[in-house]
């Protein structure tokens, strides 16, 4: 079995990583596990979509905790976090 077969047989644990990924890399921090079920969201509705990368962005821009993330206010907060 090749890579391509694999991604068909089992599209899930691929789309949940890369999910996932796509999250923490638009809010710059780690996914923690409350974020799951978030990830999970996403995934579904773009499943729904045929996996279109559009979904994926849309349902992270979307998202309870990339909409209620903080933006730093100052440079020294900005400092804090590097």
């Amino acid at each position: 079995m090749d890579l391509n077969e694999a991604i068909i047989k089992r599209p899930l644990p691929i789309m949940r990583s890369f999910t996932a990924n796509l999250l923490a890399y638009a809010m710059g921090r780690r996914i923690e596990y409350f974020d799951q079920p978030t990830v999970r969201k996403i995934v579904k509705e773009a499943g729904a979509n045929d996996y279109r990368m559009s979904s994926f962005i849309l349902g992270v821009v979307r998202s309870g905790p990339f909409q209620m993330m903080q933006v730093p206010t100052s440079v020294a907060e900005m400092n804090e976090g590097a």
